[in-house]
């Protein structure tokens, strides 16, 4: 197995152990492991286009928290992390993991082998670039407030964040349906439409929201481009954590 595809793989391992210290799972998610195994296999056989739509509906399910059986742990409960902002809770989730262990074990194309230089590189350019253009916007329009923080628990946040939500999303979003896109669209539009993708999930937040989740979308697609999933990877990471310690977090009200 590839370097840059194991490390995913462990650092996925890595981030499902802490969440199952905190929480649990019950009997009703054996149905969906059962699942995404056969899926798994279907994906090499000649059953593939069914495999994959049938996935992409199981990962949409998965990352909306609607399959019974998973007890995500709440770890942060409406706690105040910014003077401006709205209490802010998160969950150690177990069910949005799998998406991504799937597409490791099932889409090995999915984490291109990309020169670390290379990606070092990608990532660099496109986080100054995508941070300079998001919180600019979002400080422009109030969607943010200059807040630097460091909460006690700000280590936990870290951890979650990277193990379990910006490795999943990039796999998800530019390892498999980017790369995806880009082969039956001409141009650029197959990131395009995946970073509108990207922030359709964030309408939750408000069309704001969506809007810089677009943006940032655009930035962490050209990363994998040009540097990989790693480079992808650690463009959200950076985005998100420069929000989560220097502005008000979720958002300003």
């Amino acid at each position: 197995m590839p370097a840059p595809r194991l490390l995913a793989l462990l650092l996925l391992t890595t981030g499902y152990a802490l969440a199952l210290c905190f929480g649990a799972l019950g009997l009703e998610a054996v149905p969906v492991f059962a699942l995404l195994t056969v899926l798994a296999f279907a994906a090499h056989k000649r059953l593939k286009p069914l495999a994959h739509t049938l996935f992409t509906l199981l990962a949409l399910a998965l990352a909306a928290h609607l399959l019974p059986g998973f007890n995500n742990a709440l770890v942060i409960d409406r706690q105040v992390m910014s003077p401006d902002a709205p209490p802010f809770s998160m969950a150690l989730n177990l069910d949005k993991p799998l998406i991504g262990f799937w597409l490791l074990l099932a889409c090995p194309w999915a984490v291109p082998n990309v020169p670390w230089r290379q990606a070092t590189q990608a990532t660099l350019i496109t986080l100054a670039a995508t941070s300079a253009v998001v919180f600019g916007l979002a400080f422009a329009v109030g969607a943010v407030a200059w807040q630097p923080k460091w909460p006690a628990n700000g280590g936990l946040w870290l951890l979650n964040n990277l193990l379990l939500v910006c490795i999943v999303e990039e796999l998800l979003f530019r390892g498999y349906l980017q790369q995806a896109l880009q082969r039956c669209l001409p141009g650029a539009m197959g990131l395009m439409v995946t970073a509108a993708l990207f922030g359709a999930t964030h309408l939750a937040g408000g069309w704001q929201w969506a809007v810089l989740a677009t943006l940032a979308g655009i930035g962490y697609g050209m990363a994998f481009k040009r540097g990989g999933l790693w480079a992808a990877i650690a463009c959200h990471l950076g985005v998100n954590l420069l929000h989560f310690s220097l502005f008000s977090y979720p958002l300003a009200i």
